[in-house]
């Protein structure tokens, strides 16, 4: 490793984006994936290329700004609200996804989902997730910033493997959305957790 130029603080420091971005990626593919499985299947291509796209342009700009970012108190709690606002309209999409499945008219009383309506739930996402993203991957990193752009490259190739995959599922096993559900539920609250008691710590300091 010492070859490619990696002591031994920064393998460590690379397993931990590399784990990071697992997880996280993960989240984002999720939701992307969950917003376009109710779009016609010609439309979805499209919609995750420029939700990746979004969430790419996002990180490579929170990545420049980390240094600031890092210095403002209570980011991380309004991107988890940002994130729980989608979180609340994926279940109401899931709720009446599963009261038209139960209905007599079946499919027919289906309202297909709108492009706009995907679009603007990815958006949401994205600037959470990517911001908590690279705030996280930023603190491991350190000051090995090589790493932390790996990790913005990795964080992007993972979600584009991912979300087309999770949407297919998605498809075919519709009770799998309501488990995607509980994990972007999971991370907002993680984030507004962690956020609350960063802006309370704030406070007190104050």
């Amino acid at each position: 490793m010492d070859a490619l130029g990696l002591g031994p603080d920064a393998l460590m420091t690379l397993l931990q984006v590399v784990m990071i971005d697992l997880v996280m990626s993960g989240d984002n593919a999720i939701i992307i994936g969950m917003a376009v499985a109710g779009l016609p299947k010609e439309n979805r291509g499209r919609i995750i290329f420029w939700g990746i796209a979004g969430a790419t342009v996002l990180r490579i700009g929170f990545a420049l700004l980390t240094t600031q970012l890092l210095q403002i108190v209570g980011l991380t709690l309004a991107g988890g609200l940002l994130l729980l606002w989608v979180a609340w309209r994926m279940y109401r999409e899931l709720r009446l996804s599963s009261r038209n499945e139960t209905s007599e008219l079946g499919d027919a009383a289906k309202v297909p989902k709108s492009a706009r309506q995907a679009m603007l739930q990815i958006i949401a996402a994205d600037v959470s997730m990517s911001l908590d993203n690279v705030l996280a991957v930023a603190g491991a990193a350190r000051d090995h910033q090589h790493v932390l752009w790996f990790g913005l490259a990795l964080s992007v190739v993972l979600m584009a493997v991912a979300s087309n995959f999770i949407a297919k599922i998605l498809d075919r096993y519709h009770w799998v959305a309501w488990i995607g559900f509980a994990i972007i539920l999971y991370v907002a609250g993680d984030m507004i957790w962690d956020g609350s008691h960063e802006v309370v710590g704030a406070v007190r300091k104050a």
